[in-house]
């Protein structure tokens, strides 16, 4: 199955509050008018992005065997999810009632007050006072997000560098594990050379788990004992590395922001260690979050861009919330590039970010 069909399966599975929400503020005032379908609302087309080389791609799109008239094109959510229906379909005016309601709906989704308030606006210029179907309130919305989405959805930049060191931060259950072990069997099947380092060393569980994944893959997974010096098993693992050949090292971290000072004082040691060995050293720092903790996930992002350089995101678990407009919140506010996003616990369930999937599985358009 593809990737985004999944995620059109799982994605908000819990409730599909968004998407009933929309609904429920068009019928709430609207009135059954006959179809109109010059009032439809044309989505702009947003460009596609680059695939990465670790993460399993989207199935691609069957091609049309039968030759078709000739039409304008659309843009891809019109394409894609754009029905003819003859029916009687309910139309409401955009007014102010209107978008404080859909601003309320956004805020309760996780968006944020600020990007709630920038997304509805965007959505009522040149349409204030316009009589709009549900179906078009959900196109403007996906692409308004869409849109927010598109500038940081990057693969995660690959280096030709050897090896290309990569420190993965995150809270301990935010999925760092996990996402470690998929992204080093995604490499691995793309080619590369992976080692992992089990850098959270007052973990015994994160360890064993490496080791799951590693075995699985056929990476070698280094350890060293239980609350033993985590940057001196980073130092060991990239000493190795580079006698080895290897082009990815994936080096895991402890997440305990309990005591952020002793956090913080362990990344640094980590990259002050490896940089004895390699002076560029981190090349990329992902940090891994759980979109089930809402909100959470934005002071998250300020700590650890305070107590390491972040220059990625992995957004873990969107099967497991009902709420994901957290991302569109990260997104806008920090503009850090997403470079994948899980939606199970099997190999290809971490995907590249596609933002117009995404829109699409938001707003419930992914459904029709």
């Amino acid at each position: 199955m593809a990737f985004f069909s999944k995620l059109k399966d799982k994605l908000f599975k819990s409730s599909s509050r968004l998407e009933e929400g929309l609904d429920a503020i068009v019928e709430d005032g609207g009135e059954e008018t006959a179809p109109a379908p010059e009032e439809t609302v044309e989505v702009a087309p947003v460009a596609p992005q680059p695939q990465p080389t670790p993460a399993a791609a989207p199935d691609p799109e069957p091609q049309a065997t039968a030759k078709e008239p000739a039409e304008e094109p659309k843009g891809l959510l019109s394409r894609l999810f754009s029905k003819s229906d003859d029916r009687a379909v309910v139309r409401r005016t955009l007014d102010d009632d209107m978008l404080e309601q859909l601003e309320e709906l956004l805020i309760a989704s996780d968006m944020g007050v600020d990007t709630a308030l920038r997304v509805t606006a965007n959505m009522a210029e040149g349409r204030f006072g316009r009589k709009l179907s549900t179906r078009e309130i959900k196109e403007l919305l996906a692409q308004e997000v869409a849109r927010v989405m598109e500038p940081v959805a990057k693969p995660m930049p690959l280096y030709p560098k050897r090896p290309q060191v990569v420190l993965v931060v995150g809270v301990n259950g935010s999925g760092k594990t996990t996402t470690i072990g998929k992204l080093a069997s995604q490499f691995k099947a793309a080619g590369k050379k992976v080692v992992i380092a089990a850098g959270d060393t007052f973990r015994a569980a994160a360890v064993e788990q490496l080791q799951v994944w590693g075995d699985r893959a056929g990476v070698p997974v280094l350890t060293a004992p239980e609350g033993s010096d985590p940057a001196s098993l980073a130092f060991d693992a990239l000493t190795r590395a580079q006698n080895e050949g290897a082009d990815l090292l994936m080096i895991d971290t402890a997440g305990r922001l309990q005591n952020r000072a002793d956090l913080m004082e362990e990344l640094a040691k980590i990259v002050r260690v490896i940089r004895k060995v390699d002076e560029t050293a981190p090349h990329n720092t992902l940090l891994v979050l759980d979109a089930t903790t809402g909100q959470n996930a934005l002071s998250q992002v300020e700590t650890f861009q305070k107590l390491a350089d972040v220059s990625g995101l992995v957004m873990t678990k969107l099967d497991g919330t009902a709420k994901g407009g957290v991302l569109v919140a990260l997104a806008d506010k920090f503009g850090l590039p997403i470079h994948a996003i899980g939606v199970g616990e099997q190999i290809d369930d971490l995907a590249p970010f596609d933002p117009e999937e995404f829109a699409a599985a938001l707003t419930g358009l992914a459904q029709g």
